[in-house]
């Protein structure tokens, strides 16, 4: 491990980095996308760009739900959550061992904030997928905590995923940073009690809205620096609670 636990002898300073996965270490909402619409299409249904950015950021009992009820599976085929779970995840998992799409810049900001921060990982994605995008990566050995959508009851926007994660490295809301890319991850940052940095990928902005829930915003994995982890952490600390 390059991370070390920092001194918590300070209340207002930054102790560790809390990094979403889909969209923002590696660009696989597009494929998250894509293997959907091939379902769908296989079964005569269509998924939309509305129906994948309501599953973003969600753990796989939500996004399991909602492919159910978009896509009446129950109807069509007799699919239920847990069915769908396993047909997306297999899929899934075969187009990262054929290609992982990692996001410029994504290990070295993360090695980057390891380097004087604890860094831990935050995702909906169930282990299976999880595990092996920090396997290949080589991240792995980098993340003091790894928790993933199925280690919670509900999945984001719910801040669950982020106060678990918290726990497991022993650091308060207000002492960490997180990134995410979606409304939905924003959300669930925000209403754990962190500060927020947004960086959406160009396929999925983000909206206004969901915007003004940042505490700083990035366009790349490369602008993350050590001095931008301080200022969303600053800015953070300026917005009432």
């Amino acid at each position: 491990m390059n991370a070390t636990n920092p001194s918590p002898s300070s209340s207002s300073s930054l102790q560790a980095v809390v990094f979403d996965m889909d969209g923002v270490l590696i660009d696989t909402e597009i494929v998250w996308q894509r293997v959907r619409e091939d379902f769908a299409q296989s079964i005569g249904a269509r998924w939309t760009t509305e129906d994948q950015e309501s599953t973003m950021g969600t753990n796989t009992a939500a996004w399991s739900r909602i492919m159910v009820e978009r896509l009446q599976l129950r109807e069509r085929n007799g699919m239920d959550e847990a069915a769908i779970a396993r047909e997306i995840v297999g899929r899934m998992l075969a187009q990262y061992q054929r290609h992982l799409p990692l996001r410029a810049g994504a290990v070295a900001a993360v090695q980057m904030a390891a380097q004087s921060h604890v860094v831990a990982l935050a995702t909906g994605s169930p282990a299976l997928l999880a595990q092996h995008v920090l396997e290949a990566s080589g991240l792995a050995p980098l993340m003091k905590a790894v928790v993933c959508g199925d280690d919670v009851e509900h999945g984001k926007p719910a801040p669950d995923i982020y106060l678990l994660a918290l726990s497991r490295i022993g650091v308060a809301p207000h002492a960490a940073v997180g990134i995410e890319d979606s409304a939905n991850g924003l959300r669930s940052l925000k209403a754990a009690g962190m500060a927020a940095i947004a960086a959406p990928g160009p396929d999925y902005p983000l909206s206004a809205e969901a915007l003004a829930l940042a505490d700083l915003r990035i366009d790349t994995m490369q602008a993350l620096t050590p001095e931008l982890l301080q200022q969303a952490h600053a800015n953070s600390a300026l917005t009432p609670r």
